[in-house]
């Protein structure tokens, strides 16, 4: 509701007018009275912000320009932005009043013309445009240069070619060199802007530049700062010594009232630090002092608004990541207020587990227990968890973590008692064999557990250590009672649990095994739960050694997840502190879609209008083992018999008799072979196999060994069970000739074919599993065994991926974004940081370079453009990104296949670590 109108505010034009208001409209443009005419302007304004439709009345406005008055110039003009795109051509007859508005006396009717040519975004005003602009950045008022300036930015965003025939990036270059501190600021914008929207580092910072700059920095307004700041960020200092020269001069903005100007000032000197450090032990003193300088600044932030609080601690974050030493001891900052919001609660919470230490924990022990009686369930959760994450990250401190969870747990509060259990967990995986005393505290709780996670938690517990609970058995049948209602992971957790118990004490407990894994395999549709029953069944009855190693085996100890961002995400994010990209923790990639100037524009920057499409570095998993509901079973391959004539079976359930057939010879590139079958499993033989491709048609490579059987290996039959390529072998018999004896070895060749009744569909939204499973029976003993092996995807890359330019393009723009996968490489060898050496690497595995450009504003970095096309027809696109001196590359794989984007991801991955 607009206020009322008091003394003759502007408020009034926004009440509701009669009908027949653009007739009485187009007439009060056209009075002669000025205040009549003003004001009959400002009711078009007013109703074009309330979105009614004036464009009717584009012409009256337009010529209401012709005046002497900018009150009323500046609402025309207002008008015509706001209309230019609908109305393109009575747009260009507004083309003389601003050439002659250019030429204005008032330098504000000046600035204010090419301000709003620059404004209009149609393709032919900005022919007119040129010639005011470039009088404009040589006028004699700063005020005109500085806006002429950021209408420089505007204009290459619509007509690049135009910006770079007229000279206009060299002009702002001169104005990096002006007198007026705003004027600099202005270039330096602009200049910065177009480096980001064409994809060069068109901001050239020389020595000369450089000073320039730190001399601007003192005397241009906040805002002007920010940008200077951010330039100098991307500058690569030459050695130590400049840069300390240079934080010397930005470090007295740390103490700006705007926390935009102390961000930025702090990420400077965060960069500069870097390379003093590099500079060697000679600096470290230098370094603890900027430390020491850094730390009052960023405390003083959190005594703002909540939001830039939150903004301040989301950045502080990557700092402590960075340099812990900066907050070290200032932890009590970082303590949570009565009168904090949740989400700054939160945020503090994560900074004090990254900044608790040996010194401080009886600290933060006592501050986290306090928390944990407060009203808020989401913040309560928060504080146990981070009491659990405090004893995973100091081992010395794990004991009073856990008598604090314990005292938390005898509060009987519903909620905390299920965290604690779930942070128990962590900590008995991090310290096993260390802290069982309290698990009859557990115990006692089970029936305040309602939530599927601390169920699982609590059942986890009681199968690892079911030896020391006399009463375990009885315990879990207390979660049998409810097996089918319980959530999958419950289920899951039941399974692996009731094996446990059973194979520790398998008299008292074979019952209840049995009735799991009935309920597992015979009574659930998740095929996760089916499968995991299967595989314990089938171990259990034929190898109870076998399940011992593999269910009670030793299980890696968890790692502290406190500094979980990977190191090259992190130097990336550290660099863009003061952006939204600190506040979510993510590079800009990942969430900026930069608008296409063109459908013609080339996005590997081979043109002018370089379009970015550089991949994210968020990481993602290497899931490679994936389980699928498949639907022959491979463990029961007892009765395989030998018969040449015999075709396989036509139902496709993978077990039908074997194709008679021998193998054949790989060739380059080599397979890359990993053990699948150790001889205890198989009879004394032991197996390695890879994959690759020989003249398009893809191999299943195998090294047999003969380990200790004492019957010659001489015949073998193999099946492969259903998987997500639909493979089966050509030929199912293996001849060994000679035959292999003990001690001896040999290498045969499968030839796969594509079977469609052998194609398992991954499930929606699910990856496709890379696994295949096989089964190989010796037709000398009758002896079967089973292996699985991951299928190098790089196999299946046919020589007809090099995807033209264009379609690369093309296909590019069309993939929707929420299909594209990321990830980081990292530890390289030599040979993968060259895009030439990487390039002639992946042509040998079908994957086709397409282009390559430089990073803008990133010194020594390059983006390589990769097509790759499979035997089947899935297309994928890659985009890798190397910086010059690391041996890390960012990986982008961008595919309508979704389902098989992670395994093309891995496979780039793989040959890049390779030699």
């Amino acid at each position: 509701m607009p206020p009322k109108d008091q003394g003759g505010s502007d408020s009034r034009f926004f009440t509701t007018q009669k009908k027949g208001e653009l007739h009485e409209l187009r007439t009060e443009l056209h009075s002669t009275d000025r205040n009549i005419k003003v004001d009959a302007v400002k009711k078009v304004i007013a109703s074009m912000t309330v979105g009614k439709d004036v464009s009717g009345l584009f012409t009256d406005v337009l010529n209401c320009a012709q005046t002497g008055n900018i009150e009323l110039k500046k609402l025309v003009y207002l008008y015509l932005i706001n209309y230019a795109k609908s109305q393109p051509e009575l747009t260009l007859l507004a083309v003389n009043t601003f050439v002659k508005d250019a030429n204005d006396r008032n330098p504000l009717i000046r600035a204010l013309a090419v301000r709003t040519m620059g404004c209009i975004r149609v393709d032919r005003i900005t022919e007119y445009l040129c010639e005011p602009l470039g009088r404009a950045l040589r006028d004699d008022d700063p005020y005109v240069r500085k806006t002429a300036a950021v209408c420089v930015a505007k204009l290459y965003d619509i007509a690049p070619e135009l910006v770079q025939e007229r000279g206009f990036i060299e002009t702002l270059h001169d104005l990096i060199s002006d007198s007026n501190p705003s004027v600099v600021a202005n270039g330096v914008a602009a200049l910065s802007e177009i480096a980001e929207t064409s994809g060069r580092d068109v901001m050239k910072i020389s020595a000369s530049v450089l000073q320039k700059l730190l001399a601007a920095l003192n005397e241009c307004t906040e805002w002007g700062q920010v940008f200077i700041l951010d330039s100098l960020a991307k500058y690569v200092p030459g050695d130590a010594r400049e840069a300390e020269g240079i934080i010397e001069r930005v470090t007295p903005r740390l103490q700006h009232a705007n926390s935009a100007v102390v961000m930025s000032a702090v990420k400077v000197i965060l960069s500069y630090m870097d390379v003093m450090a590099a500079g060697g032990g000679a600096n470290a003193e230098n370094i603890r002092a900027l430390t020491r300088k850094l730390a009052p600044p960023l405390v003083t932030l959190l005594n703002s608004e909540p939001e830039i609080q939150y903004v301040a601690l989301r950045n502080i974050n990557l700092i402590v990541q960075k340099r812990p030493s900066i907050l070290e001891n200032e932890i009590k900052v970082f303590f949570c207020k009565y009168n904090d919001p949740i989400y700054v609660k939160m945020e503090k919470l994560e900074i004090i587990i990254k900044l608790v230490s040996e010194k401080n924990i009886d600290q933060v022990l006592l501050e986290l227990k306090e928390y944990a009686t407060e009203v808020d369930v989401d913040f309560v959760r928060k504080s146990v968890s981070a009491i659990g994450r405090c004893a995973v990250k100091l081992e010395r401190a794990a004991e009073r973590c856990i008598g604090v969870l314990l005292e938390l747990i005898q509060t009987k509060v519903n909620y905390v008692v299920q965290e604690s259990v779930i942070v128990i967990k962590d900590i008995f995986r991090r310290y096993p064999n260390r802290y069982e005393s309290i698990i009859a505290t557990l115990c006692d709780n089970l029936d305040t557990l309602d939530e599927p996670q601390a169920k699982a938690s609590m059942i986890w517990i009681i199968g690892e250590y079911a030896e020391r609970i006399d009463n375990a058995d009885e315990l879990l049948e207390t979660f049998l009672e409810t097996f089918e209602e319980e959530d999958p992971t419950v289920q899951l957790q039941l399974l692996t649990a009731t094996v446990k118990c059973f194979l520790k004490n398998p008299e008292e407990t074979q019952d209840m095994v049995q009735r799991v894994l009935d309920l597992a395999t015979e009574e659930s549709d998740n095929p996760d739960l089916r499968d995991r029953g299967f595989i314990y069944w089938r171990l259990l009855s034929t190898d109870p050694e076998a399940a011992k190693l593999v269910v009670l085996g030793d299980k890696p100890v968890i790692e502290d997840d406190t500094f979980r961002l990977e190191p090259n995400l992190l130097n990336v994010l550290v660099g863009q502190i003061a952006t939204l990209s600190s506040i979510y923790h993510k590079p800009p990639e990942a969430f900026v879609v930069r608008a296409k100037r063109s459908p013609t524009s080339d996005v590997m920057g081979m043109d002018d209008d370089e379009e970015d499409i550089e991949g994210d570095e968020e990481e993602y998993e290497d899931e490679n083992d994936v389980n699928n509901g498949g639907g022959g079973d491979l463990l029961d391959m007892g009765g395989l018999s030998v018969n040449d004539n015999t075709p396989a079976s036509a139902n496709g359930d993978g077990m039908g008799d074997l194709f008679g057939g021998g193998g054949g010879i790989s060739a380059a590139p080599e397979a890359r072979m990993s053990k699948v079958c150790t001889p205890e499993k198989s009879g004394g033989i032991e197996l390695w196999a890879g994959f690759h491709q020989v003249g398009g048609a893809v191999k299943l490579e195998l090294d047999i060994r003969n380990v200790s059987s004492n019957v010659p290996i001489s015949n073998l039959a193999i099946q492969l069970n259903k998987n997500a390529f639909g493979f089966s072998p050509a030929s199912q018999q293996i001849i060994c000739n000679p035959p292999i004896t003990m001690g001896g070895s040999g290498k045969q060749t499968v030839e796969l074919v594509n079977n469609p009744n052998m194609l398992v569909q991954a499930s929606a939204g699910q990856p496709a599993s890379p696994q295949i499973q096989v089964a190989v029976k010796n037709m000398a003993t009758g002896l079967v065994f089973y292996f699985a092996a991951n299928f190098a995807f790089e196999a299946l890359f046919s020589s007809d991926g090099a995807l033209d330019r264009a379609a690369f393009i093309q296909s590019w723009k069309s993939i929707d974004d929420q299909k594209e996968l990321f990830s980081t490489v990292s530890d390289l060898p030599p040979s993968s940081t060259d895009i030439d050496q990487v390039a002639a690497k992946f042509q040998r595995y079908n994957i086709f370079l397409i282009a390559r450009r430089p990073v803008p504003n990133a010194v020594g970095q390059e983006v390589a453009y990769f097509s790759m096309k499979t035997t089947t027809g899935m297309i994928f696109m890659a985009e890798l990104t190397f910086k010059k001196g690391v041996n890390a590359a960012k990986v982008c794989v961008k595919t309508e296949k979704i389902a098989f984007g992670i395994q093309a991801k891995v496979a780039l991955e793989t040959l890049l670590r390779s030699p």
